[in-house]
């Protein structure tokens, strides 16, 4: 099942060989680190190729131009591993990982230098970096209210806001604009049809 899964992932995006091999070794160093700790849930390693990876990797299509990314709460590294994955290689592209829990950096860190990525990884608050990037981005690091704190410090210095989310989406936005005033778009995920991306422009606080 897995191996079909990869299949499917790499005839859907057009992953090279090349990229299939590091995304599995991201797999291999995932199962391993997370055994001693909570990175993903254990059983959605089941699903990696589709819940994380394919999750992941969809975000290139809304932002095709964009070489600069932050991924604030980077965690186990879905989206910011795998967008720097498929990006490797690519003129001028860097991946932002951000996260506040020293373990999760020491595991970001050590899969970047093992494969090589163009990614810095910063043990810190995501509100507090000076970062001007193409493409801010997150996954379950928090509700949409929340996170566009987190966000603005990117989006008020021109970023698009790419965020993944479940089906409560659309509740969510409409607590956000309590709090903000923004433009956002919602699309389907590929990955998951009851997931959602959100795209965010245009924030001011009200």
């Amino acid at each position: 099942m897995a191996i079909d899964a990869k299949v499917a992932f790499q005839h859907e995006i057009g992953a090279t060989p090349e990229q299939l091999a590091d995304l599995q070794t991201l797999l291999d160093r995932l199962t391993e680190a997370n055994a001693v700790m909570n990175l993903v849930g254990p059983d959605s390693l089941g699903e990696y190729w589709t819940r994380h990876v394919l999750d992941s990797a969809q975000l290139l299509d809304h932002a095709p131009r964009a070489v600069t990314w932050a991924d604030l709460g980077a965690g186990a590294g879905f989206p910011g591993l795998v967008l720097a994955i498929l990006m490797k290689g690519r003129p001028d592209s860097h991946v932002w990982l951000i996260d506040s829990l020293g373990k999760r950096c020491r595991f970001l860190q050590e899969v970047v230098d093992l494969l090589g990525l163009p990614c810095t990884v910063i043990h810190g608050r995501a509100e507090a970096q000076k970062l001007r990037v193409d493409v801010v981005t997150a996954r379950a690091l928090a509700p949409m209210d929340k996170l566009l704190g987190y966000a603005q410090p990117y989006l008020t210095r021109g970023a698009q806001g790419l965020f993944l989310k479940g089906e409560k989406a659309e509740m969510e936005l409409q607590t956000a604009w309590a709090s903000w005033s923004f433009e956002a778009d919602l699309s389907i995920s590929r990955s998951d049809p009851r997931g959602r991306i959100v795209s965010v422009r245009s924030l001011h606080a009200r």
